[in-house]
Order: C-alpha cells, then structure tokens, then sequence
C-alpha cells in the first residue's frame, strides 16, 4: 500500500468512528429524552431510533438492549456529574464557603444542562434490579464525596456521624435539584445558597472545641 493509499485508508477510518460517534450520541441524547419523559417501560426502541433519526438495525449495531441502553446513559452521567464538584472540593481556592459555593454551582451546573438525564437518574421506572443497584450506587458516591467535604474541613466530627451528616447532605441536594426541575425559573444562585446555608447549618451543630475552624483553611486545606 502506497503513503498515499494509507492515507487515504486512514482517513475512512477516522471519518467511520466520528460518524460511529455521532450516531452514538445521537441515540443517547434522544433516549435521555423519552426516558425522562415516559419512562423507561413506556418508552421503545423504536421510538428512540426514530427520535435519533436512525433505523433500528443501526441502534443496534451500538446498544444490544434497551436496558444497555439505559444503563450506558447512566454511567455517563454518573461519571460527568461527579467529576466537577469533586474538583472544586479536593483543587479550589478559599475558604469553606468559597469552595462549597464553586462545588455546589458546578453540581447544579450540570443539572441545569441536563434535564431530561436528571430527571432519568433519579426518578427510576425501570423496576429493573440492575438499574436500581446503580441508583444505590449513584447515592452512595454522593454521599461519600459530602463525607469527604466533613473530613476535608470539620476533622473534628466524630467518625460515627461523618455518614448520616453525609447522608443529610446528599438528600437534600436530591431533593432541591427534583424541586428545581419543577420550577426552571427559579435562578440556580439560590439553590447554591440555600445548600451552603444548610451544609454550614449541619456543621455547626457538630463542631467541637477540637475542630479546627473552616474559615482558618486556606486553599487544599492549608491553613
């Protein structure tokens, strides 16, 4: 094969996995869509190849199944989602409220532009097992990325409350995210407010004589 024939190959090939990627993502965004909207049993494969613009046999060169499908959007997003706040927590600057402030604004950042998956992440009717243990899963990664902000800034809580405080955190993260979707005029400064104001409440009825004062750290927990 001449430079130029490979080349030329390479260059079907490159074209081949961006046209693979675009229908990929296409199928993703339209199954994110119905999912959210009628749920995972009231939703097709058919109708998700339709809203991608593609054929069914051509969904299925990319997902073998529904629930493949479903699981696929998941991950995703599980993955995306997580990634933001834990770099504003773990690598931002400032105090406390500074970096809870960032972490919180880049959660429900990604919420903002992700409706349709947010609303599939979190309110399940698959009724499959699979699915479920994510959503488990999902909860638990939250919960330890808040237990991670108590240990990073309050060292003197005691270990045993470190999950429930967690816990009490990642609900109502939850909860404000799903009463936001129901009302998308509401600006998302506030919701951010409203969780400092809720993380800050949490840690103060638990800082002991011991702890190190949040607003004494500097940036990565310096002081």
């Amino acid at each position: 094969m001449s430079q130029i024939d490979e080349w030329v190959h390479m260059s079907e090939i490159d074209r081949s996995r961006a046209a693979r990627a675009e229908a990929r993502t296409r199928i993703e965004d339209a199954a994110a869509r119905l999912f959210a909207e009628r749920g995972f049993a009231g939703t097709t494969i058919g109708e998700i190849a339709a809203e991608a613009g593609l054929s069914k046999p051509m969904l299925y060169r990319h997902f073998d199944s529904k629930q493949e499908l479903h699981l696929a959007l998941l991950e995703r997003h599980r993955d995306e989602l997580a990634a933001a706040p834990i770099r504003e927590l773990l690598h931002g600057e400032g105090d406390l409220d500074t970096r809870m402030k960032a972490m919180y604004d880049a959660w429900f950042g990604y919420v903002q532009s992700h409706p349709y998956t947010w609303r599939m992440m979190f309110r399940d009717t698959t009724g499959d097992a699979e699915v479920q243990a994510f959503h488990r899963e999902l909860q638990c990664r939250q919960r330890e990325t808040d237990i991670a902000l108590l240990r990073e800034f309050v060292p003197g809580i005691p270990e045993a409350e470190l999950e429930p405080l967690g816990e009490a955190i990642r609900s109502s993260l939850y909860g404000l995210a799903l009463w936001w979707l129901d009302r998308p005029d509401r600006p998302r400064e506030l919701l951010v407010a409203a969780m400092v104001r809720i993380t800050r409440g949490l840690i103060s009825t638990v800082e002991g004589p011991g702890a190190q004062s949040p607003r004494a750290k500097g940036p990565a927990g310096t002081s």
